[in-house]
This record gives C-alpha cells, structure tokens and sequence, in this order.
C-alpha cells in the first residue's frame, strides 16, 4: 500500500501540471500559484518529464512489494514508456503538443496500471 500511495503521488504532479499549463492564464487571473504561473511553462514542462520518468521507474517497485508478475511487469513499462514519451514530447514541442493529451493519458495511464496489478494478481 505504501508503493501504491508512491505511484499516485508521484502520478498527481504531472497529471495536474499538464492541466495546470493549459489553464495557466485563468489560475493567474484568479491570483492560483499553480506551477505554470509562479515558475511558467518552460520549468512545469521541465517537472513533468522529470516526474513523469521517476514515476515509470517507480512502477516497478510493486513488482517484489505486491508480489506481482509478467502480466504487471509488461504493463508498468509499456504504459510508462508511453506516459515518459509523451512527456518528452510536451516538453521537447511545445507549440505542436497539447497538454490536454498527456493530462487525458495520464487518466487512462493510473487507470490501466492498477487494472494490471488486479488482473496479475488475480491470476497468480
């Protein structure tokens, strides 16, 4: 449980900053201190990828700790090579990349990383 609270936590910093970049002018107007308006988008850019690599390494920390296999382990990397992909691609193009795609992705990321360790588990 103390891996899975690493995985969600270190999960939340991308998934919001990304949303966070795309409102960045209303957190500002609104007087949020969110990332984008206090460091601007550049440095939150900069966070995302670093988290968001520390967070697919991190995955596999549940591996030993929940006692999962081959159905979680291929599952951790291919999803993390995805979420680490297209945080590179936010931070790499920015005016071509909308951070509204990582910030859906990194839904659909959290949600099919605990599907596998249910099914991994499940069937071990």
């Amino acid at each position: 449980s103390v891996v899975m609270f690493g995985i969600i936590f270190l999960w939340t910093p991308p998934h919001f900053w990304a949303l966070a970049l795309r409102l960045k002018d209303d957190y500002g107007q609104a007087g949020v201190p969110m990332l984008p308006v206090v460091a601007g988008p550049a440095t939150t850019r900069t966070q995302i990828l670093i988290y968001s690599v520390v967070l697919a390494v991190s995955s596999f920390a549940l591996l030993p700790a929940a006692n999962l296999g081959l159905i979680y382990g291929i599952s951790a990397a291919l999803l993390g090579i995805l979420f680490v992909y297209r945080a590179w691609e936010l931070w790499k193009r920015p005016a071509e990349v909308s951070p509204i795609e990582l910030y859906k992705y990194s839904l659909l990321y959290l949600a099919l990383l605990f599907v596998a360790m249910g099914v991994d588990a499940a069937i071990l």
